[in-house]
Order: structure tokens, then sequence, then C-alpha cells
């Protein structure tokens, strides 16, 4: 009897065993639970949340949904040396009699500075010469104020302008924001990995979708900022010079002035006259064809009649 007491107690022990390890199983489920719902508790309290035993920062979904952010124990850092940040634009407009040789008169400073030519529009006329064009440059910024000069020397100068705005402060700005968003991400990452519920799981990753898209936004916007102050942007428009303009003369009094126009309404007169010559010659070369026959016809006439009257 006593054997088969012993046996089945034997018998009765692994079930122990597996009953023991569920519950140890379902003590550290709500013991975890519990370990969240009292960092929640404590973090609205104390304003922040509780360290686990491995000393990792940790928040909660309601932390998340809230928007808090989380805070690293670290010393600031002091801020190393910025350069400035200067965004420059410029416009040249140019006049020449020979758009073509100008334009590639500009390549040439274009190629000079390490530049290039991201945009053209280029008009010709009826016999397919170049007209106008109008090019959007790009150079390196420190070379902008030699590439304005050196293109203002390319054709008649008509105008010029330049512009130059200091973003050092707004560079700074998305830099510090572009890198606290990133060790943000880093830490919701942390938190989705030791979420327990599904509901911390949701919460989790809303925040995350949320904060990536603000972290490529603000990219984007440094990407635009570093592209903008590396290259300046110089927009030349070439014209083609009219041959027939030319300069107003200045008024001038005196002995030249006066000899001046006398000899022009010298040339005038004799203009005129030539003009006047011209158009009377081609009567006077007709009357002279017509008209001479003419006369010697009348002249044998006359004589002929004179002849017989001399006779009687």
């Amino acid at each position: 009897m006593t054997t088969t007491n012993r046996l089945g107690r034997r018998a009765l022990l692994p079930g122990f065993g597996l009953l023991l390890t569920l519950l140890l199983v379902v003590t550290a489920c709500s013991s975890g639970g519990n370990d969240l719902a009292t960092s929640e508790a404590g973090g609205a309290v104390a304003g922040q949340a509780p360290a686990p035993a491995d000393g990792t920062a940790r928040s909660t979904a309601s932390d998340l949904a809230s928007g808090q952010a989380f805070s690293d124990n670290v010393a600031p850092r002091a801020p190393a040396l910025q350069t400035r940040a200067v965004i420059s634009t410029g416009t040249v407009t140019l006049r020449s009699g020979d758009v073509g040789q100008a334009r590639f008169d500009v390549q040439k400073v274009v190629d000079a500075h390490r530049g290039e030519i991201t945009d053209e529009q280029t008009e010709t006329d009826t016999d397919g010469r170049i007209d106008r064009s109008r090019l959007v440059i790009r150079v390196p910024s420190q070379l902008f104020d030699e590439a304005m000069t050196d293109l203002g020397d390319v054709a008649e100068l008509r105008s010029a302008q330049r512009t130059s705005e200091d973003v050092t402060t707004e560079v700074i700005d998305v830099g510090v924001r572009v890198r606290a968003q990133e060790k943000s991400l880093e830490r919701i990452e942390l938190l989705l990995a030791r979420a327990q519920s599904l509901r911390d799981v949701i919460a989790i990753e809303s925040q995350l979708t949320r904060r990536q898209a603000d972290l490529d936004s603000l990219k984007a916007q440094q990407a635009y900022l570093a592209d903008q102050t590396s290259l300046a942007t110089i927009t030349v428009f070439l014209e083609k010079k009219d041959p027939a303009a030319t300069p107003a003369e200045e008024d001038q009094a005196g002995f030249v002035a006066g000899l001046q126009g006398g000899w022009g309404a010298l040339r005038e007169a004799a203009t005129v006259l030539a003009t006047g010559l011209g158009a009377v010659l081609p009567f006077t070369v007709v009357l002279v064809l017509l008209g001479v026959p003419l006369w010697l016809l009348l002249r044998s006439l006359r004589r002929r009649r004179a002849e017989p009257l001399a006779a009687d």
C-alpha cells in the first residue's frame, strides 16, 4: 500500500512542475503589466519614468500618446564653431550684336568657375541665329563674386543685381532638430521591442510613424539648405543689340556746332537737288528722244516749202 502511494506521488510530480511553471509565467506577465501601469503613474507624479533594473530609460504608451519628450541624463556639450551659411543669388542682363558668340563666352566663364548651366531657354530668328537666351547658372558660393564680375565683361552690361541671405541660424536649428529626432526614434524603437500588450504596440507604432515623418521633413529642409548654401544661383539674360539704335547726342553750341549744322543743311539741300534731278531725268531723256527727230522733221519740211518760193 505504501509502495502504491509513493508511485502515485511520483506520477503527480511532473504535473505539479508544469503547473508551477505556468503560474510563474502568468505572474511574470501580470508583473510586467503592473510595472507598466506603475511607470505611467510614477511618470504622472514625478514627471519622469522610473528606470528598470538594467538602467535603460523607459516610457509608457500614455507618455508617447501625450507627446512627452525623453530626456537624456547627459551634460550638454559646448556648441561647435559654425561657419556662416549664406544663400547667394544674382541676375545679369547682357546685350550683344552676336548673341551666339556671347552665349559661347558665358559658357567659358561657367567652365572656368567650375559651374554648370541647369536651365536654358533660347529663341532664334527666322534665319536660325540666336536672338535671345535665358540661362540659369550654379557656381560654388565662394566663387560667386568672381563669376558675377566675369559675366559682366562678356558683353554690354545692361544691369546686374546680387543678393545674399544669411541662414546660419536656420541651418543650426534644423541640424539640432534632426539629431534630437533621431535619438527620439531610437528610444521609441527600444520601447517597441519591450512592449508587452497590443495597446502599447499600437500606440508606440503610431508615435514612431509620426516622428519618422517629421524626421524626413527635417532632412529634406537640411538637404535644401545645404544645396543653396554650397552653390550660388545666377540668372543670365542675353539680348540682341539693335544695330540701328544709336546713343542720343548731347546738345552742343558754338562754332563747331554751327559748322556741323551748316554742313548738315548743305548735305540735305544737295540731297533734295539730286532727288529732283533724278526725278526729272527720265522725262528729259524721253523728251530728247522724241523731240529731236520731230524737230529735224519739221525743219526738213520747212526747207522743202521754202525752195519753190525761192525759184519763183
